[in-house]
């Protein structure tokens, strides 16, 4: 294909959320094209057997074009979808997991309506810090690229976050541990923002006061920090932290996974404790995979004794404490389920297994479960590809898909959480 510049008829809204056209038999993938519309495009990248290319301007729109709410879109690569109309993006999300489902062997399946989570409501950011001659650039990075797109407003973070922007921004300024580039990350926890700062440079005491300054003046009961990707360390620390999750409290390591808004967290629990089965024995075992820090394991504990599995030493023992103190049934366990899967004898003694993988799946574990014959599984993905690929060895053993939720947390993005329930 010599074409450089041209005119493109949009079909489809491929994964990604860029839209697609077609083209001497190739696709061409075009980032803020929506179906239905004739761009004048710029090809820039070949992907392949197709072409990425850059809008320059839409000569025919689409009905379901809509006024983006957030002036950094199109330049920020936190959200891909703010110019769909809502009820267009809705579909487009719930059927991100009906193709899953039928790429895995289930066709056709009952597919729940999206769950759905307001504006405003993510509790968890991984920002990117860069230094430059105009002093420290503090977002998320543009699509497509390692630039950091200096953000003033966000549409998707919970507002608390947001107030904190400015004065992150004007401290890591201020911070001679960080000389060309690192990382903050916040957790909104129930004492408060929590905050993980990497940077490039050593941490020395200087540092150490802002850090504890930069605290009290804005309500972080702690701030830990990291030097490059090595282990974190608590650089300051006003008061308790922790989060609730079922009857118990957690004190979550710095930076720890949590499910992207409360609102999504909810629907998750809700629909993985659906999926249990009705009628179970008064000791009935549940084995909760990947657990983390315990967000469905306390939920779980409320109906069934739970062991969990987990590889991160700083979780688990998160996770035992907790468990310890609100006298919950749970038995924390650490393991890495991908290097050491659970056997398929390992997995016959549970009435039901709870899998909430990361985002490159459970490709070892699978087959081992696929093998063992539980009765029900209850798998919580954030990654519909791999959820695809993990299904297909669960449906070649004889499970039948009894439920299937899409959840959308990742708010205007392509990103897609589901809960799938599989019985024998």
């Amino acid at each position: 294909m010599t074409i450089e510049v041209g005119r493109f008829a949009v079909e489809a809204l491929g994964a990604a959320g860029d839209g697609i056209a077609r083209q001497a038999g190739r696709s061409i993938f075009l980032p803020g094209a929506l179906p239905g519309e004739l761009v004048e495009a710029r090809l820039t990248t070949r992907r392949g057997e197709a072409w990425a290319g850059a809008v320059e301007a839409i000569l025919e729109p689409s009905p379901a074009r809509v006024a983006p709410p957030c002036p950094h879109f199109g330049h920020c690569g936190g959200c891909a979808l703010q110019h769909l109309a809502d009820a267009d993006y809705a579909a487009w999300k719930r059927e991100k997991l009906v193709a899953a489902l039928a790429r895995a062997g289930y066709p056709g399946a009952p597919v729940a309506a999206l769950a759905r989570t307001p504006p405003g409501t993510r509790r968890r950011a991984d920002l990117a810090l860069r230094r430059g001659a105009a002093g420290v650039a503090l977002g998320f990075h543009a699509a497509g690229s390692r630039q950091v797109v200096d953000l003033a407003v966000c549409e998707v973070l919970d507002p608390r976050l947001v107030a904190l922007l400015a004065p992150l921004r004007e401290m890591a300024h201020r911070l001679p541990a960080l000389r060309r580039e690192g990382s903050a990350v916040l957790n909104l926890l129930d004492t408060g923002p929590d905050l993980l700062l990497r940077t490039d440079g050593p941490l020395e005491a200087p540092g150490r006061a802002l850090l504890a300054s930069f605290a009290a003046a804005h309500g972080l009961p702690r701030i830990a920090w990291a030097q490059g990707n090595g282990p974190a360390e608590t650089a300051a620390q006003l008061g308790p932290v922790g989060i609730r999750f079922g009857a118990a409290v957690v004190a979550p390591p710095p930076g720890a996974f949590l499910q992207a808004s409360p609102g999504g967290e909810a629907a998750i629990v809700a629909a993985v404790l659906a999926g249990l089965p009705e009628r179970l024995p008064a000791r009935a075992l549940v084995a909760d995979l990947f657990a983390g820090n315990g967000t469905l394991t306390f939920p779980l504990a409320a109906r069934v004794r739970v062991t969990a599995f987990e590889g991160a030493p700083d979780s688990v023992a998160a996770l035992a404490a907790a468990a310890g103190k609100a006298g919950a049934r749970v038995t924390a366990v650490r393991r890495d389920l991908d290097r050491q899967p659970l056997l398929a004898k390992e997995l016959q003694g549970f009435a039901a297994v709870v899998l909430d993988p990361p985002y490159a799946g459970a490709a070892a574990q699978i087959p081992l479960l696929a093998r063992a014959g539980v009765p029900r599984i209850v798998y919580v993905s954030c990654n519909p590809a791999v959820l695809a690929r993990d299904l297909q060895p669960l449906a070649g053993a004889g499970y039948r898909l009894l439920a299937a939720t899409p959840v959308d947390q990742f708010l205007w993005s392509p990103h897609l959480e589901s809960v799938v329930v599989l019985g024998r």
